[in-house]
Order: structure tokens, then C-alpha cells, then sequence
């Protein structure tokens, strides 16, 4: 048990990425899949930070979190999909409830700390992108 608790298992890190990077990506979808099945009333009111338009940022906003969330999950072009995820969180955190207090900005500067550690670290060996690796190693 001392071992499995305070030593680096690789079996141990892969699990436990794959554990933080399936989760994060499921819970980072139902908040995508909400605004898909309520567009026409997201769109109304959505706002837009960025100048670009209510639409187009609804529509990134989707691509981020249903999208992003997908790839992810599936480990696959993780690194890749982390940016759009952790620029939606970015701007939920400091433009969206800049002014709000912190509890209001709990949420999304979790998911941010969560995708910046995933992209660091990266998905593990447990996903799609270390099978792509492995494979092209032979």
C-alpha cells in the first residue's frame, strides 16, 4: 500500500489523467450541450465579449465546450483541443464575471487549472493520441 500511495506508479498517473481528463470533458459538455439544445434563446441574450458578434460567439462557445470536450475525452488531438477550452474559461473567469464576486468565477477558473494541467502534463498513456504515438514509433 506505501508504494501505490507515495511512490510514481506510471499505471497509477495514467489512471488517474485519464480519470481527471474524462470527467472534466463530461461535465465541460453538458454545459455545450445545454447551449446546442437552447440556441435560439442563448443567441437572444448570449454575450459578446469579444466584439465579434452574439452569434459567432455562441457558436465558438459551443465548439469549446461540446466540441473540444469530445476530442478530450477520447485523449485524441488533446493538447490541441485544451486551447479553445481554456480560452472560453479565460474569458468566463475575467471578462464575463470580471466584475462578479469570486464564486461566480470558482467554476471556470477550476475547469482552467484542470485544462492547464492536462495540457502540461498531457493526456497520459490511456488515450487516443499515446496509441497514435506508439504506433508511429514502429
Amino acid at each position: 500500500m506505501k508504494n501505490f500511495l507515495f511512490s510514481n506508479n506510471p499505471i497509477a498517473t495514467n489512471i488517474a489523467l485519464l480519470l481527471v481528463r474524462v470527467s472534466a470533458a463530461a461535465m465541460m459538455m453538458t454545459h455545450g450541450w445545454a447551449k446546442i439544445t437552447k440556441f435560439s434563446e442563448y443567441l437572444t441574450q448570449f454575450p459578446d465579449p469579444l466584439g465579434i458578434g452574439t452569434a459567432t460567439s455562441l457558436q465558438l462557445t459551443i465548439f469549446a465546450e461540446f466540441f473540444c470536450s469530445i476530442l478530450l475525452a477520447l485523449g485524441f488531438m488533446s493538447r490541441l483541443a485544451i486551447i479553445p477550452m481554456a480560452i472560453t474559461m479565460l474569458v468566463a473567469a475575467f471578462v464575463i464575471h470580471g466584475g462578479d464576486p469570486f464564486a461566480d468565477k470558482e467554476l471556470s477558473l477550476l475547469y482552467l487549472v484542470i485544462f492547464i494541467l492536462l495540457f502540461m502534463r498531457g493526456p497520459g498513456n490511456i488515450s487516443m493520441d499515446a496509441q497514435i504515438v506508439k504506433k508511429r514509433r514502429y
